[in-house]
């Protein structure tokens, strides 16, 4: 690996260090859960999830997962 490389790499890895670099967007993924795989959305603050909860209260246990792994990295979460 090359000097520049490494110089690069150790950037990454103090960027990967500090969440604040990071602002997602969006997002579209598929969340394995216990029971079953969900398809979760997340666009400018609004998630949204297929599962039965989520359609009655705009919020479930895999979109709070998400808040709370990305805490800082997405805007305050907005309920449609």
């Amino acid at each position: 690996m090359d000097y520049g490389m490494i110089g690069k790499l150790e950037k990454a890895k103090r960027y990967a260090e500090d969440r604040h670099h990071f602002k997602f967007n969006q997002f579209d993924l598929t969340f394995h859960g216990d029971n079953n795989e969900h398809h979760v959305t997340y666009d400018n603050g609004v998630f949204g999830c297929d599962c039965e909860f989520f359609l009655t209260h705009k919020r479930c246990s895999h979109t709070m997962a998400l808040e709370i792994l990305l805490k800082d990295m997405i805007a305050e979460t907005v309920e449609a």
